[in-house]
């Protein structure tokens, strides 16, 4: 599947040695047609990051660049754009895997937050991923798995994302 050429692909978020980089499946289409990151109707993320603790404003889409100045970066494990991500296969996410392994190892972020369970899993090829830190570093980063703040993703409200994302957030205060 090629996506239209109306659609750009997403670009990143990172700079060398940033304290946490937010890691998506892929960009959603209007994210990935914006140009700017958790643009979707619905998403939460940038509600979630700010109850939590990481921003001390919510940041609007638009804005997304700012969270640089806060520590904290943006990605993708998938560069292609799809209206959700179950349209992904885990072959593609796995091969996907060695560039965004690349990628955080030349960025070196003091830790990777994987939004859900799908690309760790299919990177890793471990079905039994859990939630939060994960017992293995990956590309020299302290994992963590937290819940995708996706509008689709309903299994989890609005307090249960800003407890997950909270413990990242005073994780990575407390590490050096």
């Amino acid at each position: 599947m090629s996506q239209p050429d109306s659609v750009q692909s997403l670009p990143d978020l990172l700079e060398a040695g940033l304290s946490v980089v937010f890691c998506g499946i892929n960009p959603g289409m209007r994210a990935a047609s914006s140009g700017h990151h958790f643009e979707g109707r619905g998403n939460r993320f940038w509600r979630v990051m700010h109850l939590a603790g990481f921003t001390p404003e919510l940041i609007r889409p638009q804005d997304d660049h700012t969270v640089l100045g806060y520590g904290c970066g943006l990605t993708t494990v998938v560069p292609r754009a799809t209206a959700q991500a179950a349209d992904l296969s885990r072959a593609e996410i796995g091969r996907a895997g060695d560039a965004f392994r690349q990628k955080i190892e030349r960025y070196a972020p003091r830790h990777v937050v994987f939004l859900g369970k799908m690309a760790l899993a299919a990177i890793s090829g471990t079905r039994d991923i859990q939630w939060g830190q994960q017992a293995k570093p990956f590309a020299g980063a302290h994992a963590w798995v937290v819940p995708n703040p996706s509008g689709l993703n309903r299994a989890f409200d609005l307090d249960a994302l800003v407890t997950a994302y909270r413990e990242v957030r005073i994780a990575v205060a407390s590490t050096p």
